[in-house]
């Protein structure tokens, strides 16, 4: 539910050196003493293409990566001890961890292939987190991953499921599909799909319930006193054309659902993360859903936008949350550049304004963040056009390091670098929401 390459990732190299990516911005309005990031590249698996969606208190981040030759993604770990990990797959060629995943105690969710071919070729996880001119005709199920071993998790009779989150009482929460043909779904979806908590023990698989009204719903997010949010709607289709026509917002607790509504879009609605204290951060469409901005919802002020950075209003998406109300994203203006971006203290923050220099990394977007303030995303590396994971680390008070030479600069990507985010945008996570395809806007089911 972040998007989610097309094959010119491997012809960037040559046009990120260009020096016109530099024009003039509005001078940073930062305090003296504000906290400075210290940016490190966590690589690829021989791939152009990777991410880190989450990063735990045990400073684990979980994301994904492209294999040499970008035909196949896999889900990683980075540690500091021993720097990027494969996972592996469940027996297929893909797989991922594409939310920001942050248990502290070493279990991982996510989505993997197995070996079998998708008789109905629904494609219902091909699309969630790498680049998409990659096939992925394979069966997916949501996986746990502990101590080196993957294990698939079961579904509600269907063929496909995927894992999106976890907290610490080893709660997974996710999709899966039931066994029950749908024909008011949109194709190639054919079969409902349903929120689930698996676990503990993971073998088990307990269905969310649906308001009135709804088909179909995501659980993207949960906490450790079990609270989940998540998104549902009227209109049975695979992600991410499912985000498109996902109405509005809903949060379960207690065996119950609750409508938290949106931002005034009927559509593209998506919390990606819930902190310890209920607050919920994602994607909203505004009213008309011409575009979607951040935002964060709390139970004493409802749903708000988050704030925006001048020239990046098109939209934005808050993906991380920690228990002190940090919040990280991404913003996007029409072109489809746009920084990784920090919000605290109601304040919204370019994140490369607040990085030490001697980095060659531009980040694009904010994964997660964790109770240290530790900050993971995806970052382009200006010197060789690869998209890589990053790992921000606090710096208290900037005195250890000097100012980013770009702080205060906007970067302007150029177009072949735009059209990769614009289709990493468009598809990701679920679609990840930073560019919007106005053709599922407004899909209504026909029950």
């Amino acid at each position: 539910m972040r998007i989610r390459i097309c094959k010119c990732i491997v012809t960037c190299a040559a046009l990120v050196t260009v020096p016109s990516w530099l024009t003039a911005q509005n001078p940073a309005e930062q305090e003296t003493k504000q906290v400075r990031y210290k940016v490190i590249s966590l690589g690829t698996l021989g791939g152009s293409f990777a991410e880190g969606n989450g990063i735990s208190n045990k400073d684990w981040v979980a994301g994904f990566s492209t294999l040499p030759g970008d035909q196949a993604y896999h889900a990683t770990l980075w540690t500091k001890e021993r720097g990027l990990q494969d996972l592996g797959t469940l027996g297929g060629a893909n797989s991922s961890m594409s939310f920001p995943v942050k248990d502290a105690r070493g279990l991982l969710v996510g989505v993997a292939d197995i070996s079998t071919i998708d008789p109905f070729n629904e494609g219902l996880c091909g699309g969630q987190a790498a680049p998409f001119t990659i096939s992925d005709p394979y069966i997916c199920r949501g996986f746990m991953w502990k101590k080196g071993v993957m294990t698939p998790l079961p579904t509600l009779g269907g063929n496909n499921s995927f894992a999106e989150n976890v907290n610490d009482r080893g709660q997974i929460v996710g999709i899966a599909e039931t066994a029950n043909p749908d024909p008011n779904c949109i194709a190639p979806q054919v079969f409902d799909f349903e929120a689930v908590i698996w676990g503990p023990p993971q073998d088990q698989i307990q269905e969310l319930p649906l308001l009135p009204g709804d088909v179909v719903a995501f659980a993207t997010g949960i906490n450790d006193k079990g609270q989940v949010a998540g998104a549902a709607g009227p209109v049975c289709a695979s992600p991410p054309v499912a985000l498109y026509t996902s109405s509005h917002i809903v949060l379960w607790e207690n065996g119950t659902v609750t409508n938290l509504g949106s931002l005034g879009g009927v559509a593209g609605n998506l919390p990606f993360a819930i902190n310890n204290r209920g607050d919920i951060v994602g994607q909203s469409d505004v009213a008309g859903d011409t575009a979607n901005q951040a935002f964060l919802w709390t139970k004493e002020k409802g749903m708000q936008a988050l704030g925006t950075l001048p020239d990046y209003n098109a939209s934005g998406v808050a993906f991380g949350i920690n228990n002190k109300g940090q919040i990280v994203g991404g913003l996007n203006d029409a072109s489809g550049s746009g920084p990784a971006v920090l919000w605290q203290n109601g304040l919204a923050t370019d994140l490369n304004t607040l990085i030490c220099g001697g980095s060659s990394l531009y980040l694009g977007f904010a994964g997660d963040i964790n109770d240290d303030g530790e900050i993971a995303g995806q970052a382009i590396d200006i010197n060789t056009g690869a998209m890589v994971g990053f790992l921000a680390i606090p710096v208290q008070g900037g005195d250890d390091c000097q100012a980013n030479p770009i702080a205060g600069q906007r970067v302007v990507l150029p177009e072949a670098v735009r059209e990769q985010l614009r289709q990493h945008s468009n598809h990701g996570r679920f679609g990840r929401g930073l560019i919007r395809p106005q053709q599922f806007v407004g899909a209504t089911g026909n029950r």
